[in-house]
């Protein structure tokens, strides 16, 4: 087995954020809103943004919108920041348009998600990723959410994967860090950890960094716990990510989903967010002072504890 020694290179920045779709109030793309954030984010540290994805509402955006929000958020950072696409459905040629769309609108990589519903066995979930890869021109970092797409893509189907040239990296949202470890040990594929209770740790095995949801309400505090990780000050990067838990754990693991939550405590900073589509329902008054005072517990680098007794609704 040959084993991989250094840290893969980041091909869209350490840390990127699951930036959340703003609506305006009728529930329509707000193009304004989404150019203002992606600014805001990338002037508090994201190095990169990934749009259309679970937390960009993907599911219920028109390839239309995905194209129009691409090219309005590129015009807004310019170069400051890599912009990757989330594209993807259980459908392969439908996958396959969206991406050329998102080529065509300006994106610097793609982030494919496993087709869901199908539950298709590994030889298909590579062949659908290696027709996704191959129609582009664009880098793909493959996008493993088993809990929401129903399939996991298996580590020695990631290891066949990563011979692709275009195939760069994973998005690990699979709660496998022993199968994440393998696949880093062995390939120069840039693992993300897209699960904000797991950055500090699958950066510390050789990860490339994070693609968080949180950042949307703290995007410089996510940035610094890497940061000090990067400067040999491990106890700094500790104190940084076990004081954003409480926060991690409101928007991440409360009974709602991140993009409810990340929107909920957007609308409370004044940042552009807006409504969220149907079938999701926005998030209570409670949980919104619930999420600002985590919030400010973050900000401020406590370590509140968060009761949850009762599921936060």
């Amino acid at each position: 087995m040959n084993l991989v020694t250094t840290r893969a290179p980041a091909p869209f920045g350490r840390v990127l954020c699951a930036m959340i779709t703003p609506f305006t109030r009728d529930g329509a793309l707000d193009l304004d809103g989404a150019q203002r954030l992606a600014a805001h984010l990338v002037a508090e540290g994201c190095e990169g943004l990934v749009l259309s994805g679970t937390t960009g509402e993907a599911p219920t955006t028109t390839t239309a919108e995905k194209s129009a929000l691409i090219r309005a958020v590129t015009e807004a950072v310019g170069d400051r920041a890599r912009i990757v696409a989330g594209v993807g459905s259980n459908d392969t040629r439908r996958t396959v348009e969206e991406a050329e769309a998102a080529e065509k609108a300006g994106a610097h990589g793609l982030l494919v998600v496993t087709p869901y519903y199908s539950k298709p066995p590994q030889d298909a979930v590579a062949a659908h990723f290696r027709t996704v890869a191959d129609a582009v021109g664009l880098p793909a970092l493959l996008y493993d959410i088993p809990g929401r797409a129903g399939t996991r893509i298996e580590p020695e189907t990631v290891l066949g994967l990563a011979d692709h040239p275009r195939i760069v990296g994973v998005k690990d949202c699979a709660y496998d860090i022993l199968g994440s470890q393998k696949v880093i040990a062995r390939t120069d594929l840039a693992y993300y950890a897209g699960c904000d209770e797991y950055s500090l740790a699958l950066y510390a095995v050789g990860g490339a960094g994070c693609v968080s949801t949180v950042a949307n309400a703290v995007p410089a505090q996510v940035r610094a716990v890497l940061d000090a990780y990067d400067a040999g000050d491990t106890a700094a990067a500790r104190r940084g990510q076990l004081a954003a838990t409480p926060l991690i754990e409101l928007m991440m693991a409360a009974g709602l989903p991140g993009t409810v939550t990340a929107k909920a405590l957007l609308t409370e900073l004044g940042l552009p967010a807006g409504p969220v589509r149907p079938p999701l329902l926005p998030a209570s008054r409670a949980v919104a002072e619930v999420l600002l005072d985590a919030y400010r517990s973050a900000k401020s680098g406590c370590q509140r504890p968060v009761d949850f007794s009762e599921p936060v609704r």
